[in-house]
């Protein structure tokens, strides 16, 4: 009886070893990792893996974008979209954004399903009205892009730990520290971050635009 039982517990721990062998089975040439913290270390979660339920995702917000109008996580449910951090007045690396960040509109000028989102970090300044005539000078499409403004604690709190998109603020944990990044984050239909790249480099706009054409292929 004992040796019943051995057999039947040894088959159990067998089935429940390939189980999870296939649990964690991902083809990782078709398929974009998640990012789950601010090491930006890829993780490739599969959909049967206990942690799926358990991914990263941006927190709820509302802001306001260049039209006047209250912008929120129901307005690109369902889309994927790409989201960076910026302010009108920056004279450095914001400019080289804005311009490839015009590529990926334009790209996708035609695709509902692609939005853009660009948060000010400054928004005692970019006002609704500056946020708007920064979009007319540079041509940016309302109904595509988003440039959004609103309480700075809640702009800030996400682009560090919703977007995880202040490298200094891993380092120095200061909160009162300006933010000022090159990243462009990309971001699934569920709101889960599967991308983050150079926003300056235009080489890397090419890959953004080769994994957003990659991830529109997932169900």
């Amino acid at each position: 009886m004992k040796a019943i039982n051995n057999i039947i517990l040894f088959v159990c721990i067998a089935l429940l070893c390939v189980s999870c062998k296939k649990e964690i089975k991902v083809d990782r040439s078709i398929t974009l990792p998640f990012f789950n913290s601010a090491i930006f270390t890829p993780e490739w979660i599969a959909e049967s893996s206990r942690e799926y339920k358990s991914i990263h995702k941006i927190a709820d917000f509302s802001l306001i974008n260049q039209e006047g109008k209250t912008i929120t996580n129901e307005n690109y449910k369902g889309k994927i979209y790409v989201a960076d951090f910026f302010f009108v007045s920056c004279p450095g690396i914001c400019p080289i954004l804005e311009k490839n960040m015009s590529i990926l509109q334009d790209e996708y000028k035609e695709d509902d399903e692609i939005q853009l989102l660009s948060h000010t970090v400054m928004p005692v300044k970019d006002s609704v009205p500056v946020l708007k005539q920064y979009a007319l000078e540079n041509g940016i499409n309302s109904k595509k892009w988003n440039l959004v403004t609103g309480d700075k604690d809640l702009i800030y709190d996400l682009a560090r730990t919703s977007y995880f998109a202040d490298e200094d603020f891993v380092k120095t944990q200061d909160k009162d520290a300006f933010i000022h990044t090159e990243n462009f984050v990309l971001v699934d239909k569920k709101g889960r971050i599967r991308g983050v790249y150079n926003g300056t480099i235009e080489l890397e706009i090419q890959r953004l635009i080769r994994h957003i054409n990659l991830l529109k292929k997932e169900k």
